[in-house]
């Protein structure tokens, strides 16, 4: 039987004094994301509309082809469509090559027995997510410039031909992603050692009992431990299959890798930004984003499909 509104009423005016301080907290965040979130999402309509930085958002006139003609001229761009098969490409090598190393990391760190060395470890591991890419991009080129990077006077010294790790597109892919790697597998590895830490212990102690070996053991108990953190990282990671950095590609790219370094993030720099068309650039981020949004999504129902979690 339901209560009546005064009944209602009470409870929940005794439930708001009980938990009133966690809620002012929450408020806080709540009001970053309504106020840096939600409301700048209203100058979404620039991309259907004639920019002018004279007018209000809601009165510029609405862009011609029914509001689409800029998404109409990015299709039509070839550098965009090269940005966009760029970032994709980039993005999917990150996540094929980069996304398993901090496991693999986790796993190697869980099994070494001295603890001083481990933490050692770790912290060398993700001290490179705390540099900047224009410090990275400075190391690189000192490292591995064909004429006299380092990289390449030990390998002229050993009688080899030197390597155009920056300058030739396919080598400049390969560095790129390593690059990428180095520096953040140690900080991803983090979220990984701390899924393993609600791993009980007695299951280790039980198998090894019953004579399973170190491998057996990451095999049956640390792997499907480590199960749902990985669904759940691999989901959000797909969500950003068409996203893209600016600063690395901007920092390592040149001239001579144009081809492969034009990334979404780096076209609206060139075309929206310097060159004026922020109808054109709002367009493009609009698009990112739904593809992202659309990845997220089928990712998050493919893992229920399987019978995980997912993220909502």
């Amino acid at each position: 039987m339901a209560l009546p509104f005064s009944a209602r009423r009470r409870s929940a005016v005794n439930y708001l004094r009980k938990y009133w301080s966690l809620y002012a907290m929450l408020s806080i965040p709540l009001a970053y994301f309504i106020i840096f979130r939600y409301i700048p999402m209203t100058y979404i309509q620039i991309a259907f509309k004639r920019y002018s930085i004279v007018q209000n958002v809601w009165d510029m006139p609405l862009a011609r082809n029914n509001g689409l003609e800029y998404f109409i001229r990015a299709f039509s761009n070839r550098d965009f469509l090269y940005a966009v098969r760029n970032t994709f490409m980039l993005n999917f090598l990150d996540l094929v090559i980069g996304f398993p190393a901090p496991i693999i990391l986790a796993l190697l760190l869980n099994e070494l027995p001295y603890k001083r060395f481990k933490r050692f470890t770790q912290s060398v591991a993700y001290m490179p997510h705390f540099l900047s890419w224009i410090i990275i991009s400075g190391l690189a080129v000192q490292l591995f410039t064909p004429t006299n990077g380092l990289f390449n006077i030990v390998l002229k010294r050993l009688g080899f031909s030197p390597i155009p790790f920056l300058n030739h597109p396919t080598y400049w892919v390969f560095t790129y992603v390593l690059l990428g790697v180095w520096k953040n597998v140690g900080w991803n590895t983090i979220i990984y050692l701390a899924a393993l830490t609600n791993i009980n212990p007695e299951l280790y102690e039980a198998a090894a009992i019953d004579g399973a070996g170190r491998f057996q053991r990451i095999r049956y108990i640390t792997l499907p431990g480590l199960k749902p953190t990985i669904v759940t990282l691999l989901i959000l990671s797909l969500g950003h299959i068409l996203s893209s950095e600016f600063d690395r590609p901007m920092a390592l790219g040149n001239s001579l890798v144009h081809s492969v370094s034009n990334v979404i993030a780096t076209f609206v720099y060139t075309y929206g930004i310097r060159g004026l068309q922020f109808s054109l650039a709002a367009a493009v981020g609009l698009f990112q984003s739904v593809v992202c949004v659309v990845f997220l999504m089928a990712a998050n129902a493919l893992a229920k499909r399987f019978g995980e979690r997912g993220i909502w």
